[in-house]
Formats: C-alpha cells, structure tokens, sequence
C-alpha cells in the first residue's frame, strides 16, 4: 500500500505527457471565410490538453490525500511529486502559450514565418516552475503556507486558456487572446508569482478555525459565482482573487 501515492502521482506525469501530446498533435491549420480569406485557426483539439491538465490537478491533491492516509509519505514520494509537476503544470501549460504565440503572429503579413526567438518567452513558465519546485524541496519553512504561487495554481490558470477561447463569443477576449503582447504577459507575471518569496495561502493548517478558512471560502464563492456569470473566465478571476487574498490574509510560514 506503500506505493499506491506513488503510483497516483506517476499517474499524474502519464496525464501531463497526454496533455503534451494534444498540443503537439494539435497544430495550426488553414481554412477560408466566405469572401476566400485565408484563415489560420487553432483546432479545438487543444481544449483536451487543458481536461488533462485539469485530471493531473486532481491527481496532485489526491496523492498528497492517500500518501497522509496510508501514513507512507516519503522523501521519495516528495521528489517524485516534484519532478511530475514540472511536467503536467510547467512544460505542457508552457506548449499552450507557444501555439497561442504562433497563433497570434499568424496574424500579421508572414507571421507563420516569425523567428522562433519570439516564441521561445513561452517557456519561461516550465523554467520558473522548475526553480520554484527545487527552492520548494529545499525550504523547510514552508509548513502553513507557500512562498511564491505553487505550481499547479499556475499550470491550471494557463490551462483554462484553451477552453476561454473556443466557449468565448466575446470579440473583446478573442482580440486579446490574438495579441502577442498579452502573452508575453502571462509569461512574465506568472513566472515572477511562482519565483517570488510573496507568502501564498496553502491548505495547511495548525488549527480548523473559521479564520483559516475564510479566504479559501470566498475563493469558493468566486469561483462558484463567477463560473455560472462568466463560464471558464472563472478560473482566471479565482486565480486573481486567490492571490489577492493570500496577499491580504499574509499567511506566516515557520521559522
């Protein structure tokens, strides 16, 4: 039973690399309006990356859950874990700010020719990932709350993107997602929340007060409120509350 959390959290790597796959496998393709314009477009095919992402997510709780459970948590376990996040919340989220890249420089007059130097800024995200989970797995203090935003909170906001863009009928968020600047963007505020020492709120508690609990509760509500408002923009607007409040709350780590 040992190595059940284990293999919960190998499930999350194989959920990561199907992620992976459907970006890859996705590409861009050509099509024409009515008038005979060429048209470049995104396949939906991309959306399976972000419910694979979403099932990594799952998974990630999960084994944390069965390895507390079955007493078997482990040093083993915590770089296991570590080394499939990179994975599922670093390098596939990284893949879907590529081809959204590609996409907005297709575009402009050649775009589908543009350098990949303008693209590589995508993966700048796996790399901050990877930095914050190293500096995670050496810092001890780290028992009641994070430094810097975990992670997976990262992985998911970037993987609700893909599914902002096909459910959206709002030229406003379509023009947006076309901007490369936007991008560019999301590249460097999420990196810079994930390498940051900015104290972020963490299920870990010393005590079940309602204190403790509230700013997860009104994340809950945001959520909840603003997913039936405003569908999958939810998941960016619970990203943004969620830092808010642990900004707000300031949750101290130990000594």
């Amino acid at each position: 039973m040992k190595q059940v959390p284990n293999i919960l959290t190998l499930l999350n790597l194989v959920f990561g690399c199907m992620a992976i796959v459907c970006v890859l496998q996705s590409g861009l393709t050509f099509t024409t309006d009515e008038t005979g314009q060429s048209l470049v477009i995104l396949p939906e095919n991309i959306y399976w990356a972000s419910v694979f992402i979403g099932c990594a997510a799952i998974i990630d709780f999960l084994d944390g859950f069965v390895a507390r459970l079955f007493k078997a948590s482990s040093a083993l376990g915590a770089q296991l874990d570590s080394l499939c996040d990179v994975v599922s919340f670093g390098v596939a989220p990284g893949l879907i700010i590529y081809e959204f890249l590609r996409l907005s420089f297709s575009q402009q007059p050649n775009g589908l020719d543009v350098s990949t130097a303008w693209l590589l800024p995508a993966f700048i995200v796996p790399c901050a990932g990877a930095y914050r989970l190293a500096r995670f797995n050496l810092d001890t203090s780290q028992s009641t709350g994070f430094k810097g935003v975990p992670i997976p909170a990262a992985g998911l906001l970037i993987a609700s993107f893909p599914l902002i863009w096909f459910y959206s009928n709002t030229p406003a968020i379509i023009n947006l997602f076309l901007n490369q600047w936007f991008w560019y963007a999301v590249v460097i505020i999420v990196s810079y929340l994930m390498v940051s020492t900015l104290p972020m709120l963490a299920l870990k508690f010393k005590n079940a007060s309602v204190k403790a609990f509230t700013p997860f509760i009104i994340v809950a509500i945001v959520a909840i409120v603003c997913g039936f408002l405003f569908g999958w923009l939810a998941v960016p607007l619970s990203f943004i509350a969620y830092v808010i409040l642990s900004l707000l709350f300031k949750p101290k780590n130990n000594p």
